[in-house]
């Protein structure tokens, strides 16, 4: 499974980015696909997932009520979108996909290349 993130850059804070990934090869065998993030820094972390159905999602606390992560099946693509823009948003953005079901521990199988946003002020 190939991953391909767009739609990073310079935002300003506020902003409404949106982060799109389609993801190409063996597809229908991607449970799950999702977003991580690290900032300058910091560890990378999970920020936002969501299954093949789009019927569960997990979003990291600190992002809960501003992103909203969907995905359209037929053009095997995730999005990411990005409300009220913080700076400690900033980060490299990227899209993982889930073989299996996600636990507390699990790591991705497959991991994009990322994308970065920088926020300004």
């Amino acid at each position: 499974v190939q991953l391909q993130a767009s739609g990073g850059g310079l935002v300003q804070a506020g902003g409404s980015p949106r982060l799109s990934c389609a993801a190409s090869g063996r597809t229908s065998s991607v449970y799950a696909l999702g977003w991580f993030r690290q900032a300058p820094g910091k560890e990378r972390e999970p920020v936002a997932r969501i299954t093949r159905s789009g019927g569960i999602t997990f979003y990291t606390d600190s992002v809960k009520g501003r992103f909203t992560i969907s995905r359209d099946n037929a053009k095997n693509t995730v999005y990411l979108a990005i409300h009220s823009l913080k700076a400690e948003d900033t980060a490299v953005y990227y899209c993982v996909a889930y073989l299996r079901v996600p636990t507390s521990v699990s790591l991705p199988d497959y991991w994009g290349q990322g994308t970065q946003v920088t926020v300004s002020s």
